[in-house]
C-alpha cells in the first residue's frame, strides 16, 4: 500500500466526459446522465483500499443525503487483473453491501482516471451545474488510524455551497490514500 495525495488538480477545469458500465445495473452511464443542474461529484475509489473502506459507510451516507440534490457517481479504475478485488463482481458485491445509491463504474481501460487526473482511491472531484471544478480534496479529517471520526464534514460544506449556489473555499486539503493501482506498474 503506498499512500498517495489527490494531485489537486486545477480548479475552474471542466469535467471530463465519460462513458461506463455501471457494476450493479450493467448499464451504460455518461457524464450528462448523471450531472443535475447544481452539480456532479465524481468519487474514484474501489474495494480493496483501506482507506476507502475507512469511508465507505459515509459515502454511502452522502449518497442518500444528497440524492435529487446534485449527481454523485463512483468509479473504480483500479487493474482488475492485478487486484481481483477491484473488478465488477466485488465491486458489485461492495456496493449492495455497504448500500451505494449511486451508480458505481468500472473505468477498465483507466482512461477515465487519467482525464480527471486522479492519484488516489479515494479522489472526489466536484463541480458545479456548469461542469467548473470547484472542490477537489478530502473528505474530512479522519484517515485510518487517527482517531477523527469520519464526518464528511468538508465535503458535505462543499456540497451545500454548490447546492445553494454559493462559491466554494479555495483553500482546500487534499485527499490521502492508496494510489491508483495502473495497469502495468506494481503497487
Amino acid at each position: 500500500m503506498v499512500q498517495t495525495a489527490s494531485t489537486m488538480s486545477e480548479l475552474g477545469s471542466k469535467a471530463p466526459d465519460f462513458r461506463l458500465t455501471d457494476v450493479t445495473t450493467g448499464a451504460l452511464v455518461t457524464r450528462d446522465a448523471v450531472k443535475t443542474d447544481k452539480g456532479l461529484l465524481v468519487m474514484f475509489i474501489c474495494r480493496h483500499c483501506p482507506y476507502v473502506k475507512h469511508i465507505q459507510a459515509e459515502l454511502a451516507r452522502l449518497g442518500r443525503d444528497y440524492a435529487g440534490k446534485i449527481g454523485i457517481v463512483a468509479i473504480s479504475s483500479n487493474d482488475a487483473v492485478a487486484h481481483p478485488d477491484d473488478g465488477p463482481p466485488s465491486l458489485k458485491e461492495q456496493a449492495k453491501e455497504v448500500g451505494f445509491t449511486f451508480p458505481y463504474l468500472f473505468d477498465e481501460t483507466q482512461s477515465v482516471a487519467r482525464a480527471y487526473d486522479a492519484a488516489c482511491t479515494p479522489d472526489f472531484f466536484l463541480y458545479d451545474g456548469s461542469l467548473t471544478l470547484v472542490y477537489r480534496g478530502q473528505l474530512d479529517e479522519a484517515r485510518r488510524g487517527n482517531d477523527k471520526p469520519v464526518t464528511g464534514k468538508d465535503m458535505r460544506a462543499a456540497l451545500d455551497l454548490v447546492i445553494a449556489g454559493k462559491p466554494v473555499p479555495t483553500q482546500q486539503m487534499p485527499s490521502i490514500g492508496c494510489n491508483i493501482k495502473w495497469k502495468g506498474e506494481s503497487a
